[in-house]
This record gives structure tokens, sequence and C-alpha cells, in this order.
């Protein structure tokens, strides 16, 4: 294959080189290098023989990511933090957001926490799918042992996933609580602080029928001032529940479920609410009702 075929190739293969050494390293920069070594070695090298070319580079790429993050292990450098999460240093702080974004920040909290070798074994596994015969040849250990790497690594994200959920859940019924508490109260501007500026509000049919009764609602209402002056003194007999493990309300009479209030929450901020008033679909959620 001549440099230029060889070149073509290797961009064709870019994007998911860089995918798998972002996900070992955390940092797009390391992550750039990581793939430049790997084109340096595949320029170097005599591949006119590897049957596999995509496999062979995605070897050599988290080879060089393990040494880097052996290295980076035995300088003791921790990652940078604030308030206990996890911030690449890169010199592109943007384009780190947006790669951050699509692996996960949460998911990159955890693998920072891994040991190196655990870290490429999980990783090349369970997300990219690569045998274990082939990472063993990589992390120099077993199959054997490499299968346990990635199973200790797969207990640590899945226990740390669990605990992620679990806060952000708290994180969510505290948002659905003070628009409660503000609705109750008819305060506007607290109303308006905990809404989205294009939230939401989807009454189902039955809910809408119900609302048309009392002149309460007749209607989809878009946007923070439209829904915060709709709930402004009202929702006071609305109790807080968890409404298939996510926080949300109901207004019931006698222990029976009427209305159930369904809750979005983007970037801190409630950003959609679905009043569900019909009995078939009621009858098929999980509803738990908080003290």
């Amino acid at each position: 294959m001549d440099g230029e075929s060889l070149a073509e190739r290797f961009e064709a293969d870019r994007k998911r080189l860089q995918a798998v050494a972002y996900r070992l390293l955390g940092s797009a920069s390391e992550a750039d290098d990581a793939v430049q070594e790997a084109w340096l070695r595949l320029s170097r090298s005599d591949t006119s023989e590897v049957e596999n070319l995509s496999g062979w580079l995605t070897t050599v790429v988290a080879r060089v990511s393990l040494d880097m993050l052996r290295s980076r292990r035995s300088r003791r450098e921790e990652p940078l933090a604030l308030d206990g999460e996890f911030i690449p240093d890169s010199a592109d702080p943007e384009r780190e957001a947006v790669l951050a974004e699509s692996v996960g920040m949460a998911m990159l909290v955890v693998l920072e926490h891994l040991a190196p070798a655990e870290r490429v074994a999980f990783v090349l596994h369970d997300v990219f799918g690569v045998p274990f015969e082939e990472i063993a040849g990589i992390v120099g250990r077993s199959p054997a042992a490499t299968r346990q790497l990635a199973s200790r690594g797969r207990r640590r994200v899945q226990g740390a996933s669990e605990d992620g959920r679990a806060a952000d859940v708290a994180r969510q019924r505290d948002i659905v609580e003070a628009f409660f508490r503000a609705s109750r109260a008819g305060d506007l501007q607290a109303l308006l602080a905990v809404l989205a500026p294009d939230v939401v509000l989807r009454p189902d049919a039955e809910a809408l029928r119900m609302g048309a009764r009392n002149g309460w609602i007749a209607s989809d209402l878009h946007g923070a001032e439209a829904v915060a002056t709709r709930f402004a003194g009202q929702a006071q007999g609305a109790q807080p529940a968890l409404i298939d493990g996510l926080p949300g309300g109901v207004w019931a009479a006698g222990g029976r479920p009427i209305v159930v209030f369904g809750f979005t929450i983007r970037n801190g901020r409630v950003a959609e609410i679905e009043l569900a008033a019909d009995v078939e679909r009621l009858s098929r959620l999980k509803i738990e009702i908080l003290a």
C-alpha cells in the first residue's frame, strides 16, 4: 500500500481511533497525541501482511494510551477537580466539553479512578467490543486475567452509576419541590427561576377536559411566563410523589391519584410539565405518594 493510500485508510479510521483514545485518556489533547503517534508508527511500519489494519491501529492506540496512563500515575498527577467534578485539561475547552458530553462526564469521573489496565480492559471490551484475547496482548496479562480486569472495572462503573442516578434523582426532587412551593405561595419570580425559558406544559386529553370545565387550562402552554402565571397560587392540593421512580406530583382524592404531574428537568430547570389524567394511563404508572 503506497503512502497516499495508507494516509486515506488512516483518515477513514481517525474518528474511531480518537473515540477510543478519548475514552481511555479523558483528555482531547492527549487523545490527539495518541492518535498522532499511531500514525507515525503506521507510516514507519511494514503493514503488507496485516490483515486487519483497523484492529492493528486500535491496538497501537490502546498501547500508547496505556503507557500514557501509567506515566500519568507514576508522576502522581491527579485530574483537575472542582466541587468533586472531573475537569479535563485541554487547550480547547469547547471541544473538550463536546467530547465529554458525548462520552458522559459521570463516566469520565469513574474511569479516572480505575487502574490503567482495568480502564483499558473495560473500555476496549465493554465499549468497543474488542475480544479479551486481543486485549490480553495489550495489557500483558492472560485472557482470563484480562477478563477479571474488565469485570472489576465494570463493577466499579456500575456502582458509581447507581450512586450518580440516586444523586440525580435527589437533585430533581429538590427542583420539583421548589416548583410546588413557589406555586402554592403564588411567588411568580420563584417560579420563573425554576422554569426553563422555553418550558412547555402538556396536558393529556382527559386533563384538558378537566381543566376546561373549571377554566384552568384549555391547551398546551409555552414559555416560562405563561406557565408561571398559570401555576402561581395553584397546586394547593398537589402532593409530591415518585412517578415510575422519578420526582413528580399528584392530585389525589381518597388516596387515589386523579392527575399526575410529570417533570422533565434539563440543566437544573423544569423544561416540561406533563399533566396526565387518563385513567388507563395512570393505571400503568408506578406512583408512590411521598410524605
